[in-house]
């Protein structure tokens, strides 16, 4: 992602969001909370986007966690305008992020997806996400209740202490 892309990502958003079926957004933010959310996210996080022509047809970011305490984590967002689908972009997107997350050090990356959508939740899944849970009637659309399904990915480690 560099910073001339930022309006043309606020459109592909747009775009998708609009759709009403696979983000949890019904429109793009403002286009100023948009940049400010980008030029964060080059500077503290990971964001690719794939281009037709300049435009922005597609993006896959991660955003680490802000805490101490849950550092080692990010989550993961993405998405694809209408057109462009079933291309194979999605993998190439989620493939080139992951990749970016280990080199950042991340153990631990999640993402919701609504339960509907297993076109995404196959992409996932095929990526390495493992699905830990169901939000019952987590979003609200035009008057239609959506599951979230919870994934993750964890990226092995030399330590790992946990608690059980």
């Amino acid at each position: 992602m560099r910073p001339e892309y930022i309006e043309s990502f606020w459109e592909a958003l747009d775009r998708v969001s609009r759709e009403r079926r696979y983000l949890s957004f019904l429109e793009a933010p403002p286009l100023e909370r948009l940049r400010t959310f980008v030029l964060d996210m080059i500077e503290n996080g990971s964001q690719f986007v794939a281009l037709d022509g300049g435009k922005v047809v597609g993006w896959c970011d991660i955003r680490r966690f802000d805490r101490e305490t849950s550092s080692h984590r990010a989550v993961l967002g993405m998405g694809i305008i209408d057109g462009y689908r079933e291309q194979g972009l999605g993998l190439r997107l989620i493939t080139t992020t992951l990749d970016a997350a280990r080199n950042m050090g991340l153990h631990r990356v999640e993402l919701d997806v609504h339960a509907d959508n297993t076109r995404a939740a196959r992409l996932y899944e095929k990526v390495g996400f493992e699905r830990e849970g169901v939000a019952r009637d987590a979003v609200l659309i035009d008057g239609h209740y959506i599951d979230l399904i919870k994934m993750a990915i964890i990226f092995p480690t030399s330590h790992r202490n946990s608690v059980n």
